[in-house]
C-alpha cells in the first residue's frame, strides 16, 4: 500500500511539473507586437520562405549560362580588345559572390534598423548620384556618365537609388499614416524627393532608372493608402511629364519612331537596329530554339546581348518554350513577394510590408519593360533583366532587397510562432 502510495505521489509530481513547463513556454502576448519567447520553436530553426529562395537561385544560375552564351564571340569583336572567352563570365561570377556576401549582411539587420538609417540611406543615395556627374569621378561609357570606379568594379548608384527611394517611401508613409488624405503635407514632400531623385538621373541622362524609381514610389503611395484622387492626379503629372521629355528630346523621339517601324529603311540601320535584331533572334528560336549555345544573332550582330537584350538570346536559344518558362518564373516570384508583404501587413507591420511590396513593384516593373522592350510591345530603353542581365550593381542590390524580403518573412513566421523581432 505504501509503495503504490509513493509511486502515485511520484507520477502526479512529475504531471504537475509537466504541466508547469508547458506554461512556461506558450507564447504570450505582452503588448504591441512583443511576445514571450516560446520553446517549442526555437528562432534559430523557423527559416524563411525556401520556396522563394530556390527559385531566385534558379534564375540567377540560369542567368549566369546566358551571359557567358551570350558574351562568348565578344574576343572576336575589335571593340572590346583583346579579352578572354570568359572575361564576361568571370565578372558576373564575382558579381555574384559579392551579391551574396552583402545580400547575407543585409539580411541579419531587422527591419526596425532598415527603418530607422531610410533617411540617411536616402541621403547617401542622393550625395552618389551627385558625384557621379562630376567630371573625372563618375565614369562615361557611350556617352552616358552613370558609374562610379571602385577599383575592383564599377558602381552604378542609380541601382542604389532605387532601393533607398523603396526603403524612404516606406518609410514616409509610415510617418505620414495621420495625415495621408492631405497633398501638401503628405504626398507633395515626397512628390519633391522623387523629382531630385529624377532631375539627377536625367542628369546623367538614364530615363529608364528614373522610370523604376516613380513608378516604385507611386506604388507605395497607393499601397500606403494615399487618396485614390490625389493618386491619380500624381500619376497624369508623371505621364504628362515623361511625355514633354520624349517630345523635347530628338533621339528620344527617334527611339519611339524606330519603335513603330523597326524594318523600315530609315530605322533599320539606326535607333531600330537592336530592336530589329532582337525580333529576328526571337522569331529564329520558334518553339523550342535552336539550343544553348546556337544563337547567331549574338555574334555580333545584336549589340548588348549580354545585358539588355539577354531575353532575346533566351528566345533564340530556348524559343517559346523558354520565354514562357521565365515569364512564369518571374510572375510566381513577384506575387509571392506580394504576399510576404500582405502577411506583415496583417501583422501591422506597415514599413516591412511596404518595402516588401515595393520589392515586388520594382522586380515586377523592370522585368515587364525589360521583356516588352525584347519582345518589340515598348520602346528601347536602357533596363536589364533583373536578376540575369550582366551587370554588378543591378545584381548587387536585386540581392540585397531579396534578402530584405526574406528578413521581412523570417520575422513574420517569427511572430506567427510567438517569438519576438
Amino acid at each position: 500500500m505504501t509503495t503504490a502510495t509513493s509511486a502515485w505521489q511520484r507520477a502526479t509530481a512529475w504531471l504537475r511539473g509537466l504541466s508547469g513547463k508547458a506554461a512556461d513556454v506558450l507564447p504570450v502576448r505582452v503588448g504591441g507586437t512583443d511576445y514571450r519567447p516560446t520553446r517549442s520553436t526555437p528562432a534559430a530553426v523557423l527559416g524563411f520562405d525556401q520556396a522563394l529562395l530556390w527559385v531566385v537561385v534558379a534564375l540567377l544560375a540560369w542567368g549566369l549560362v546566358m551571359v557567358y552564351s551570350a558574351s562568348i564571340a565578344m574576343p572576336d569583336n575589335p571593340r572590346f580588345g583583346k579579352i578572354a572567352s570568359t572575361h564576361f563570365l568571370v565578372r558576373h561570377v564575382f558579381a555574384l559572390i559579392a551579391g551574396f556576401v552583402v545580400a547575407l549582411l543585409a539580411f541579419q539587420v531587422s527591419m526596425a534598423t532598415w527603418e530607422r538609417v531610410a533617411p540617411w540611406l536616402f541621403v547617401v543615395s542622393i550625395m552618389l548620384l551627385v558625384a557621379v556627374l562630376i567630371p573625372h569621378v563618375g565614369m562615361v561609357v557611350n556617352g552616358a556618365r552613370r558609374w562610379l570606379s571602385l577599383g575592383i568594379m564599377n558602381f552604378q548608384p542609380s541601382e542604389l537609388a532605387k532601393f533607398s527611394v523603396l526603403v524612404y517611401a516606406s518609410d514616409y508613409m509610415v510617418r505620414k499614416m495621420d495625415v495621408k488624405e492631405r497633398f501638401f503635407r503628405a504626398v507633395l514632400p515626397m512628390g519633391t524627393a522623387v523629382a531630385i531623385v529624377g532631375v539627377l538621373l536625367l542628369a546623367e541622362p538614364d530615363m529608364g532608372a528614373f522610370m523604376v524609381v516613380a513608378v516604385i514610389a507611386m506604388g507605395i503611395l497607393f499601397l500606403g493608402g494615399v487618396n485614390a484622387r490625389m493618386f491619380f492626379l500624381i500619376a497624369g503629372v508623371l505621364v504628362a511629364a515623361f511625355g514633354a521629355m520624349i517630345a523635347t528630346s530628338p533621339w528620344r523621339r527617334e527611339r519611339v519612331f524606330a519603335y513603330l517601324d523597326p524594318f523600315s529603311e530609315q530605322h533599320a540601320l539606326g535607333k531600330g537596329y537592336q530592336l530589329s535584331h532582337s525580333l529576328i533572334a526571337i522569331g529564329r528560336g520558334e518553339i523550342f530554339g535552336v539550343g544553348l549555345g546556337g544563337s547567331v544573332e549574338k555574334l555580333h550582330w545584336l549589340p548588348e546581348a549580354h545585358t539588355d537584350f539577354l531575353l532575346a538570346v533566351i528566345g533564340e536559344e530556348f524559343g517559346l518554350v523558354g520565354v514562357l518558362t521565365l515569364i512564369v518564373l518571374f510572375v510566381w516570384m513577384t506575387r509571392r513577394i506580394m504576399h510576404i508583404g500582405r502577411q506583415a501587413i496583417a501583422l501591422d507591420r506597415v514599413f516591412a510590408g511596404l518595402v516588401a511590396q515595393g520589392v515586388a513593384i520594382w522586380i515586377g516593373f523592370q522585368t515587364f519593360i525589360n521583356m516588352g522592350v525584347n519582345l518589340g510591345a515598348l520602346p528601347t530603353k536602357g533596363l536589364t533583366l533583373p536578376l540575369m542581365s550582366f551587370g554588378g550593381s543591378a545584381i548587387l542590390m536585386n540581392l540585397v532587397a531579396l534578402a530584405v524580403v526574406l528578413r521581412v518573412d523570417y520575422e513574420n513566421k517569427l511572430l506567427m510562432r510567438g517569438g519576438r523581432v
